[in-house]
């Protein structure tokens, strides 16, 4: 404590710093602070002394003590040991906190261990799997003597090389060399056999430790499922993801010639070489159909190659799994798969383009991605289609000119290998061989028919001038359709295990045969490949979607990238919202749109079938209730609805034209509207119930017979004026076609008449004078007439016959008629009240007046009729119509491209498909990276 305050006083005295100190008050035992100012002790102006001076006297006040307060400095002894008391009582705190959370620690870290091997699933079971103790020193035995096998081979194929050496060099002929040289050899071929039983008894425990691991994933999988209630989303497999893009790019279509260059394996050989077979051998599977030398495979088939824990195949559009370990999924897939081979076979095809795609999945599956093409064939059948030996051969080429993929040349070794095409084709595409895998087929019929030399000779590299990276020999079967999978790959391994190729000088090597090794190469390959290749197809899309995108802001700079799809979508909103409009329009509207329509369809029939007809007879009103009642039961309610439906269809149709009109009208969308507006009204009927309603209706209205006031009246004779004026300008143009222009036409426009028309006017001539002499002439010519009239016009040198006359009679006395019709309309007008007073014995002739009161009574009541049902039923109707042709046409997508059109979509379609391409290429490449 003394240092403490010595300290003090330095600071105090160089007069620099802020100096503390803690002294200790005997009487209070209470730590008191003695603060300095921070700044130098200013001079006594009062005393004259310096700074120095007064901190001196304030020392010694602090050494002294101040008896007054009972200040008492303490010893140094004391001040010391209170010193050492507090760094012990610290040290031994520290102690206790260490050894606390030493203890407290270690008690969380066991409690949370044991919570966490409470979680794992019971895996007592995995050790009475696995082989232990004696099974597993068993099984290391075998692996070493395996390798001891295999070192002494080596080491005696050596020594018979370096032995036919010496004795070529030194031309040793005795018979103790040769003896020795024929033991040599048969100690090898000894040592090869056993090295080939040896590597078969490996693989078959391989498979089996393979298939017990698979076991135990499985039952893992489950327990851990069970676990986890909520599961996560399974995430897609490297090879899932690969296989997407492959699809995406299948219906790539571009215009900037940006080829598919990602690897894929690529089957090809001649036709029932056992290209199917093989590919059905590394999917462990029969999923092709079978024929008896015809041709099966019509269309490429994509397979996707994928481990798993069940045995599965589904095609890529569809959600059906097939399971391949049942004999029915299987024969259903088969027949599936031919279907649609079949399918894609259009317009007197033989093969097609068009890819079928499918996923196989299933435990020990390599993972990669092939696709079977149709066989070569060399002669054509008088079935095939005339192209089809080019289609092949086109097709062949357009997979195997990818410079990324293996092409997998199947050869059949049953035959003579001169008489292969496809070796031919092979060497045009890869004459290097750099990604070339060749496969003899069929060498157990190979090792019967052809010489054991000429097969090591192919399976060598050394018979064909063809190159490739391996060569394999495989065995697909022994011709038997219901032969599994597992009984050919049996009996594959039995035939390489017995086969006399093993046991003459130049051994094909174990490698090169059983599609176990095959699939297994062809796997490594093709990763690799995908590994080298993959990020330079996705630099590329990058450049490609750069330049689309470049172009559409060049072209449409105030537009987003809108597909065939969000366009359809945007259309479809479009005509629902103008289907909902239909319940907007008034009612005023409606009645006026279906009176319209429903006199354009009635007034024809009411003249030529009712009015007319009755004009005729004696009894008019007789007649005309006869006429009225059979058009109501029979052709009245028919029509009616058939108006109805048209005034529909034309309201529609107008609120889409109005909507053009607009400011926010995209020209895009019109052809699409327009075919689904006349595809959906082309389905659409009227309800078969409301004709019978109409025609109860329709009955009641026209048993009315009275006119009840002055303005129906009034209507009634505008509404007959109007039709009679209507029907007279018709009458006035087909007089006008029949008879030529007049004079006063002829002069001013230099028109002249024909013969026919000089003829006709010369009739007229004649019939005028009849209907002048008699005003209420009857509709026809009697006899006599039509002989007068003949024998007038034959002085005018006209000759003409009683056809021509009654042909010429029934527009004129149509205008006759009508111009009657309009002068008793005028005299009606006013009559209303001599109506109500004397009914049908009014002086003046009213009952054409009554007549189209009637029919306008009928009239308005069925358009008010029609109208309800429109608003309540028909527009509904129409609007389910109208969804479900746009479901039809949204599932169609040839009919969306041939609707939707033009350069704005084609592009937009280009880049979006670009994008989704570059999209998955970077996350399969980011999956791949962090599978490395």
């Amino acid at each position: 404590m003394l240092r403490i305050y010595q300290n003090s006083y330095r600071r105090t005295a160089k007069k620099a710093v802020v100096y503390s100190t803690k002294v200790v008050c005997c009487n209070h035992s209470t730590l008191c602070n003695i603060t300095s100012h921070p700044r130098r002790a200013p001079r006594d102006q009062h005393s004259g002394g310096s700074g120095n001076g007064r901190h001196r006297q304030h020392e010694e006040f602090l050494l002294a003590g101040n008896p007054a307060r009972g200040w008492s400095i303490p010893p140094p002894s004391r001040g010391y040991g209170m010193l050492v008391v507090r760094i012990l009582r610290g040290a031994l705190k520290l102690r206790y906190l260490v050894l606390g959370g030493a203890i407290g620690g270690g008690m969380s870290l066991s409690k949370k261990y044991e919570d966490w091997k409470d979680g794992l699933p019971d895996m007592k079971w995995l050790q009475d799997a696995m082989p232990q103790g004696e099974r597993w020193s068993q099984f290391s035995k075998n692996l070493l003597e395996v390798g001891a096998v295999v070192k002494n081979a080596i080491d005696i194929a050596k020594e018979d090389l370096s032995s036919k050496t010496t004795v070529a060099a030194l031309g040793i002929t005795t018979d103790e060399s040769r003896k020795k040289f024929e033991k040599m050899q048969n100690q090898v071929e000894t040592l090869q056999t056993e090295i080939m039983n040896v590597q078969i008894k490996y693989q078959k425990e391989l498979e089996k430790m393979e298939k017990e691991n698979r076991d135990l994933r499985t039952q893992y999988i489950l327990l851990k499922t069970n676990k986890k209630t909520s599961a996560k989303k399974i995430k897609k497999s490297l090879i899932d993801m690969y296989s997407e893009v492959l699809d995406e790019l299948t219906g790539y279509d571009t215009g900037y010639t940006m080829a598919d260059h990602l690897p894929r394996v690529v089957v090809v050989g001649d036709q029932s070489s056992g290209k199917t077979s093989v590919l059905e051998s590394i999917a462990k599977a029969r999923i092709f159909p079978r024929g008896s030398g015809e041709m099966m495979t019509r269309a490429p088939v994509k397979v996707t190659l994928a481990e798993g824990p069940y045995h599965v195949a589904q095609f890529r559009d569809s959600e059906r799994e097939y399971d391949l370990t049942k004999e029915s999924d299987l024969a259903e897939l088969r027949r599936e798969v031919e279907f649609r081979m079949r399918a894609s076979v259009r317009g007197g095809k033989t093969v097609s383009n068009e890819v079928i795609s499918m996923t196989v999945k299933g435990p020990g599956l390599q993972r990669m991605v092939l696709v079977d093409l149709p066989g070569i064939i060399s002669t054509m059948t008088v079935d095939m289609a005339s192209d089809t030996k080019d289609s092949i051969h086109q097709m062949t080429k357009h997979y195997m000119s990818n410079p990324n993929a293996i092409i997998l040349c199947i050869q059949d070794g049953s035959v003579d290998a001169e008489r292969s095409n496809v070796t031919d084709l092979v060497m045009q595409c890869d004459p290097l061989g750099r990604r070339t895998i060749f496969v003899l087929t069929k060498v157990d019929l190979a090792e019967e028919l052809a010489d054991p030399e000429r097969i090591r000779k192919i399976l060598s590299g050394k018979l064909f001038p063809m190159k490739a990276l391996g060569y394999y020999a495989v065995v697909t079967g022994r011709g038997r359709k219901d032969d599994s999978i597992e009984a050919i790959r049996q009996y594959e391994e039995d035939f390489f295990k017995n086969s006399k190729l093993f046991h003459r000088r130049g051994v094909i090597m174990p490698h090169q045969v059983t599609s176990r090794n095959l699939s297994m190469a062809v796997s490594d390959r093709f990763w690799k490949m995908v590994r080298e290749t993959i990020e330079q197809q996705a630099d590329a899309f990058k450049a490609t979607r750069f330049n689309l995108e470049t172009e559409w802001k060049n072209n449409f700079p105030r537009l987003r990238e809108s597909g065939r799809d969000e366009l359809f979508d945007k259309a479809k909103g479009e005509i629902l919202d103008e289907v909902v409009t239909l319940s907007q329009i008034s009612a005023k509207k409606w009645d006026d749109t279906l009176t319209t329509k429903l006199w354009e369809k009635l007034s024809n029939y009411v003249f030529e079938n009712i009015y007319l007809p009755a004009a005729q007879s004696d009894s008019f009103n007789t007649m005309v209730d006869i006429k009225l009642r059979q058009w109501a039961e029979q052709a009245l309610p028919a029509k009616s609805v058939e108006a109805g439906w048209e005034a529909l269809q034309q309201e529609f149709i107008s609120l889409m034209d109005h909507s053009k009109k607009s400011q926010d009208h995209d020209g895009i969308f019109d052809q699409l509207k327009s075919a689904v507006v006349d595809e959906a009204i082309r389905r659409h009927s009227w309800e078969d119930k409301a004709i019978d309603m109409l025609r109860v209706i329709q009955l009641n209205t026209l048993e009315d017979r009275f006119v009840h006031d002055k303005a129906e009246w009034d209507q009634a004779v505008k509404f007959l004026e109007t039709s009679v004026n209507a029907k007279l300008v018709q009458t006035e143009e087909t007089l006008s076609q029949m008879f030529g222009p007049g004079k006063m036409r002829r002069l001013t426009h230099w028109e002249y008449l024909t013969q026919d028309q000089q003829k006709r006017r010369s009739v007229r001539n004649e019939l005028d004078k009849i209907l002048k002499n008699d005003s209420k002439h009857l509709p026809t010519l009697s006899y006599d007439e039509l002989t007068t009239v003949r024998k007038n016009v034959q002085r005018e040198n006209v000759d003409v016959d009683t056809d021509y006359i009654r042909q010429t009679w029934f527009p004129v006395y149509r205008k006759h008629f009508l111009n009657q019709a309009l002068q008793r309309a005028r005299d009606c007008r006013k009559a209303y009240y001599l109506y109500t007073q004397q009914g049908a014995e009014c002086e003046i002739s009213c009952s054409d007046v009554v007549l189209f009161w009637r029919i306008q009574q009928v009239i308005k009541i069925t358009g008010n009729a029609l109208r309800q049902q429109v608003i309540n039923r028909e527009a509904r109707r129409l609007d389910k119509e109208i969804k479900a042709v746009l479901d039809e046409f949204s599932e169609d997508d040839d009919k969306k491209a041939h609707l939707l059109t033009g350069k704005r979509v084609l592009l937009a379609e280009e880049l979006i498909k670009v994008r989704q391409i570059q999209e998955k290429l970077e996350e399969f490449i980011n999956s791949l990276n962090q599978e490395k």
